[in-house]
C-alpha cells in the first residue's frame, strides 16, 4: 500500500474518530439539558391520568413514553414486561403518550377507550403483536389496529363512542405538551424514578431499575 493510501484511510479514520467524539459530546449535552428540564418539571412525568401496569403503590416507577406505531417501543415492551415480572412488588411502568407517528394519536384513544372497558393491557399487546399490520409510518391501516383490538375482545362499537369523547383530546394534548416541555424527541424515552437513562438501551434499563431497586433495601 502507498504512501498516498495510508494518507486517504488516516484522514478517514481521523474523520470518524472525531465525528464519534462529536455525537457524543452532543448526545450528553442533550440529556444533561434534559435532565436539568426533568427536575425542574417532576410534576409533567406522570399525570393523575396516566395508564399504570404493575402495583400502584410499586415505590419503582418507570415512566415510558411511547407512540404505539414505534418498532423500537413494540420490542421493548417485553423488555419492560420481564423487568416488572422480575420486581413484582417494586416496580411499576407508567405510559406517557407520544404520538409522533401518522394515525398514533387514533391508536392512542383506542387504547383509552380499552382502558374504560378493563381491557387496556390486552389490547396493548393485541395492538403491538399487530403493529406491522396497521403502523405503515406513511400510510396506516387503522382498520387493522380496530380489528386487532376487536380480536383482543374490545367492544368496538362502544370504543368508537369513547373515542369522540372530549376528554381524549384533552388527555392527548396534555402528554403532548409535557413531552415537549421535558424535550422528549423519540420513542421510548424512558425515565426510572425520574431519572434519564446514562445511554439508550435494554442493559441500561434494567442497571437503572436494579439500582432504584437496590436503594430500597440499603
Amino acid at each position: 500500500m502507498n504512501a498516498k493510501k495510508l494518507t486517504v484511510i488516516g484522514l478517514v479514520v481521523l474523520v470518524a474518530v472525531f465525528f464519534f467524539l462529536g455525537m457524543n459530546a452532543y448526545q450528553s449535552r442533550v440529556q444533561t439539558a434534559q435532565d436539568v428540564q426533568v427536575k425542574t418539571e417532576q410534576s409533567r412525568l406522570v399525570r393523575m391520568h396516566s395508564p399504570v401496569l404493575g402495583p400502584q403503590a410499586a415505590p419503582v416507577t418507570i415512566v415510558e413514553f411511547f407512540d404505539p406505531a414505534c418498532e423500537t417501543c413494540r420490542a421493548f415492551y417485553p423488555i419492560v414486561k420481564n423487568l416488572m415480572a422480575q420486581y413484582p412488588e417494586d416496580v411499576k411502568l407508567v405510559i406517557r403518550y407520544a404520538p409522533f407517528h401518522p394515525g398514533s394519536d387514533v391508536v392512542v384513544k383506542l387504547l383509552e377507550a380499552a382502558r374504560s372497558q378493563g381491557k387496556y393491557p390486552a389490547v396493548l399487546e393485541a395492538l403491538l403483536a399487530a403493529q406491522p399490520a396497521w403502523a405503515d409510518h406513511g400510510q396506516p391501516n387503522l382498520e387493522n389496529a380496530f380489528k386487532a383490538a376487536g380480536q383482543a375482545g374490545l367492544d368496538l362499537v362502544q370504543a368508537r363512542q369513547d373515542m369522540e369523547k372530549p376528554g381524549m383530546q384533552a388527555l392527548l394534548q396534555q402528554d403532548v405538551e409535557d413531552l415537549t416541555a421535558l424535550q422528549v424527541t423519540k420513542t421510548p424515552t424512558f425515565f426510572v424514578n425520574g431519572r434519564s437513562l446514562p445511554s439508550f438501551g435494554p442493559d441500561q434499563l434494567a442497571a437503572l431499575v436494579a439500582d432504584e431497586v437496590g436503594k430500597l433495601k440499603r
